[in-house]
């Protein structure tokens, strides 16, 4: 049903877990039995989606069919393996410990992302850390502007606004990590006979909040329809722990901490759901703004957001362009 101007509420937001896990159970079911694996593989990062996303699959296809991944690499928080260790250990599934540090260092991941680092800091080095960032939109900047963080090993901090061409740079050399991950977790799909499972839930669907060809690659992914506050809702239905839950969403990208709102929303999670969703059902940003507890002017600044990331990152939901249409055994 099309919802209008007259209201949003945060009950809008609200699933019955149990008779949503139990859909998508069968449809990871189906859905590995259908491309004719045999099981699943995902990287577990420590995080609320992939610790749902890996408890689904286990409830589905049982632990004997769901394999698990580490891999950390220089920048990683120590967190991640532990909450991801605690995950996998509640669910009884086995897992591969894979340092992706070597294959980065390898293809320059770390000194590509320094040396453009280096054209706005020149005194930057392997000792120092990092960060990207966006300001808050609450602070009132209409701006979406990402900044470079960096901190000496004395701990002085630095801010300074990125060119263009160092950001592309930052970022592309960054997107070596998650396309090493989704050719580790290939690795072993193939081996094993697996399909591969992505965990991005609507916010990074829907924004494109993904790598191409990187963690934005998988054969199912069975929470892109669920809101971020939803999946909090799966993660207490399906007793992900308490310690995952309440972990503050995070990049894990960057040597510096990095919220997920830092880096691309600009605005907290639970405010970006309801904004997504007013935008999705053509409510009138006077209406959504009454209980995302920001401004109707900051509320209007999101929905445009929304729509201008929609645009900028649309190529990155599209496959291979082709001349012209080839059909395949199989179709309809």
């Amino acid at each position: 049903m099309k919802r209008t101007a007259a209201g949003i509420s945060l009950e809008e937001l609200r699933i019955d877990a149990a008779a949503e896990s139990h859909r998508i159970e069968k449809w990871i079911s189906e859905t590995v039995h259908k491309l004719h694996r045999r099981g699943v593989v995902l990287g577990l990062s420590g995080g609320v989606d992939s610790s749902v996303v890996a408890s689904l699959c286990t409830r589905a296809l049982g632990a004997d069919r769901v394999l698990g991944l580490f891999m950390p690499e220089l920048d990683s928080s120590d967190d991640s393996l532990k909450l991801g260790e605690l995950l996998a250990d509640s669910l009884a599934i086995s897992t591969v410990l894979e340092d992706i540090s070597p294959i980065l260092q390898a293809c320059g991941c770390y000194r590509r992302r320094d040396d453009a680092i280096r054209t706005l800091v020149p005194e930057y080095n392997s000792e120092w850390k990092c960060k990207l960032v966006l300001p808050d939109l609450k602070s009132g900047s209409h701006y979406a502007v990402s900044s470079l963080v960096v901190r000496s090993p004395q701990g002085t901090e630095k801010k300074v606004r990125l060119t263009a061409r160092a950001y592309s740079e930052i970022v592309a050399a960054s997107n070596f990590k998650q396309r090493t991950r989704k050719m580790l977790e290939y690795f072993h799909a193939d081996r094993l006979q697996y399909a591969v499972a992505g965990t991005p839930n609507r916010l990074e669907y829907d924004q494109g909040f993904f790598v191409k060809n990187g963690d934005g690659a998988a054969d199912l992914k069975p929470i892109a329809h669920l809101y971020k506050t939803q999946v909090y809702q799966l993660a207490e239905h399906l007793h992900i722990p308490t310690e995952i839950q309440q972990r503050p969403s995070t990049t894990d990208t960057f040597s510096l901490p990095q919220s997920q709102e830092e880096f691309y929303f600009s605005i907290p999670l639970e405010c970006m759901d309801l904004c997504l969703f007013g935008k999705n059902h053509a409510i009138s940003a006077t209406a959504t703004a009454q209980v995302a507890d920001i401004s109707p002017e900051q509320t209007a600044l999101v929905y445009a957001s929304i729509e201008a990331k929609r645009k900028a990152t649309a190529y990155l939901h599209l496959g291979p362009q082709l001349v012209e249409d080839i059909p395949l055994a199989g179709d309809a």
